[in-house]
């Protein structure tokens, strides 16, 4: 293909994926408050964190759980935001697959291969870390709030609120992601399983670093969840990075012939020399016989 046309399939494919993700996000402003069988509406899993603090804490004017709006289309925004986000998870699979045929046309077989597992296992990561922030979240707001003691009450604006959910599901899933770039980069070579074994201190101190300064929240609980779970994914990708590397030793040893790089191989036969004509002076011959 022509660079022209490379073009025109990148807008086509991106075109696509944008579309799919409107449509995604239209059906996530609808389920915001529409209940699906026995899958409750997306507000209801929304406020779930929040209203699980005890009334005394939080404001229930209505003795419900609501969120408080301060402006008047600060409920739209919200439900906008949100609807977006669902969308973009509910359509995964059909924009992330304009990314691979764009893609995948200039990848080997075994390229494909690794590639379709990186998207696999990239996606059950991801959601394995939303899903774990979702139940972190209470925690991490019962403890910010038992702060003010009884002088204060808990009235959070909707859209504080639902930036601090989603920004922090955003980084517990792309956090859950390092045990696979560790495995993808020891793959291909660029990070040994010796190498690993030497960081392994120093790196699981960074990562305790990084969950200090990525949670949105000054609570302990969300750092320590985050900390706690990289951690663990990060000794087994080095566990994983160690299986393959003694595999792949092994693999090398059998086959190694055992001779050195200046010793020609068995197979190898080296061609005669060619004969050198007689000298006619030393067998006493003159020019003329």
């Amino acid at each position: 293909m022509t660079l022209r046309d490379h073009i025109y399939e990148l807008r086509h494919r991106l075109g696509l994926a944008v579309l799919f993700i409107l449509l995604g996000g239209i059906l996530g402003f609808v389920w915001f408050s529409v209940r699906v069988g026995p899958i409750p509406s997306l507000g209801d899993l929304l406020l779930g964190p929040y209203c699980k603090l005890p009334e005394t804490v939080r404001f229930a004017p209505n003795h419900q759980c609501q969120l408080l709006q301060t402006q008047p289309f600060e409920a739209f925004l919200v439900r906008f935001k949100v609807g977006v986000a669902a969308g973009m998870v509910l359509t995964a699979p059909l924009w992330l697959y304009q990314v691979w045929a764009f893609i995948t046309p200039g990848l080997y077989a075994k390229e494909r291969k690794f590639a379709l597992y990186f998207v696999v296992f990239a996606s059950l990561l991801f959601m394995t870390g939303a899903v774990l922030a979702y139940y972190v979240v209470p925690q991490g707001l019962s403890v910010l709030v038992s702060f003010g003691g009884n002088q204060f009450i808990t009235a959070l604006v909707a859209a504080d609120y639902v930036s601090f959910v989603l920004v922090l599901l955003m980084i517990f899933g792309v956090s859950f992601e390092l045990p696979l770039v560790i495995v993808m980069l020891n793959r291909i070579g660029m990070i040994p399983y010796d190498n690993l074994r030497r960081w392994r201190r120093g790196i699981i101190f960074a990562l305790f670093v990084f969950a200090a300064i990525a949670t949105p929240g000054t609570d302990p609980i969300s750092m320590v969840a985050l900390a706690a779970a990289m951690t663990v994914l990060f000794e087994l990708s080095v566990q994983i990075s160690r299986i393959h590397d003694r595999r792949k030793a092994r693999r090398e040893v059998a086959q190694d012939d055992g001779l050195s790089d200046d010793e020609p191989s068995p197979a190898y036969q080296p061609e005669p020399e060619p004969a050198s004509p007689p000298d006619v002076h030393a067998a006493g011959f003159d020019d003329v016989t």
